[in-house]
């Protein structure tokens, strides 16, 4: 199956309805995230895979009051830029261990007891 997004405009006024909402799309089968969108959070978007977009849009409608499906297509898939490794660093880490890690160790003698009694 493929990912699919959904966005769907809500009424929200506060941040109660927010967490109401979120709690509703999180909930149906299927959906990987929800977020909100747009300049007054009214509209919320969510990623799935195999999610039925009306059966999320009626569940919110019967418990927001107001839902609106405005699009529903194929997921966004962001593209991993490749980091450059400093080299020295990796370099310096394989060559051994760092000389703080040596002298935290104490040496003990080879024929010493620590038990007292015998």
């Amino acid at each position: 199956m493929m990912k699919q997004k959904a966005v769907i405009k809500l009424q929200v006024h506060d941040q109660k309805d927010q967490k109401k909402a979120m709690k509703i799309a999180v909930g149906v089968k299927g959906v990987f995230s929800a977020s909100f969108e747009g300049d007054d959070k009214s509209k919320i978007a969510v990623l799935g895979e195999g999610t039925d977009a009306i059966v999320l849009t009626t569940s919110l409608r019967k418990k927001m009051g107001f839902a609106e499906l405005i699009s529903v297509g194929p997921a966004e898939e962001k593209k991993e830029e490749k980091k450059e490794v400093d080299t020295a660093t990796v370099w310096a880490y394989q060559t051994g261990v760092p000389p703080s890690y040596v002298y935290q160790y104490q040496v003990h003698e080879p024929n010493h007891d620590p038990c007292s009694i015998m």
